[in-house]
């Protein structure tokens, strides 16, 4: 689904997530809010969870309320970077804390069918194999289980993305899988009745060294295959602060994002019996 240089470089955003859990709550302004409209699309699924699966929890700032709102659930909260989980699993009281698990989303150490609800806020867009991931998701889902979870859309940063085309012709912003891209992942791993929609945000900013510190101080800064490797010098950051202010507007350079909202549900498996075997029964 993704241009060869385009994949996200696995053991990078592990790298980066690792190095930005220290200062991660303080800038995830975004992440926060697109959480907190999760959590209130939750609050319309009829599901009773005895056992929840949050992917990709982060620092875990989802796990207080759905621990609130489900009081005799179990919450399994999981990351691919072990500081993120530290911080994690400080989250709820200290007689009722998340299990956390240190773990590749492709490859989930869950039994079959242990999960009554994964949720998962903007993780997904990190994975290199979408569909690999839906497969493992409902594998671990029990019959009747939901999949809750948002991703970033293409037109996430696109005016980093169109400023950067200006000044060469490296991979400096992340890609981002389109709505009906993942819609169709998960028909194609078999969950049922996907639901999908989209919402944009803009955040804004005085200059663009701003937006790059927020992106780099929550991980989310290029971990492309195809990124330069080298660091980024003045003459190209000038040209990049150039490019930019074509955007600005009302004296603020804004940062779009789309968010993609999606569910579906763990279908019962249906067994086929050919005509042939019910004409020997």
């Amino acid at each position: 689904m993704y241009p060869v240089d385009r994949l996200p470089d696995k053991r990078q955003t592990r790298r980066s997530f690792e190095q930005a859990a220290g200062g991660y709550d303080q800038a995830a302004v975004l992440q926060r809010e697109v959480g907190a409209r999760l959590l209130q699309r939750l609050e319309l699924m009829k599901i009773r969870p005895r056992r929840i699966l949050e992917l990709g929890c982060g620092t875990g700032a989802s796990i207080p309320v759905l621990m609130q709102r489900y009081r005799t659930a179990e919450v399994v909260a999981l990351d691919i970077a072990q500081a993120m989980l530290t911080q994690a699993a400080r989250r709820g009281r200290w007689w009722r804390r998340p299990r956390c698990v240190c773990a590749d989303a492709e490859r989930l150490p869950f039994a079959a069918g242990r999960f009554d609800l994964v949720f998962s806020n903007l993780m997904l867009q990190w994975c290199v194999d979408i569909e690999a991931v839906f497969r493992e998701l409902r594998r671990v889902l029990r019959p009747g289980g939901l999949l809750l979870f948002t991703s970033f859309g293409p037109d996430t940063l696109h005016e980093l993305r169109t400023s950067w085309s200006q000044v060469d012709d490296y991979s400096h912003v992340n890609a981002f899988l389109d709505m009906h891209d993942v819609g169709d992942a998960l028909v194609k791993t078999r969950f049922a009745d996907p639901v999908m929609d989209v919402e944009r945000l803009t955040l804004t900013y005085g200059d663009i060294g701003q937006l790059m510190r927020e992106l780099k101080q929550i991980g989310a800064h290029n971990v492309t295959a195809g990124r330069p490797r080298g660091l980024t010098g003045k003459a190209h950051m000038q040209r990049l602060r150039q490019a930019y202010e074509q955007f600005r507007r009302d004296g603020v350079l804004p940062a779009s994002y789309e968010i993609v909202n999606g569910h579906a549900w763990r279908a019962e498996d249906v067994a086929s019996v050919s005509l042939d075997q019910v004409g020997r029964r």
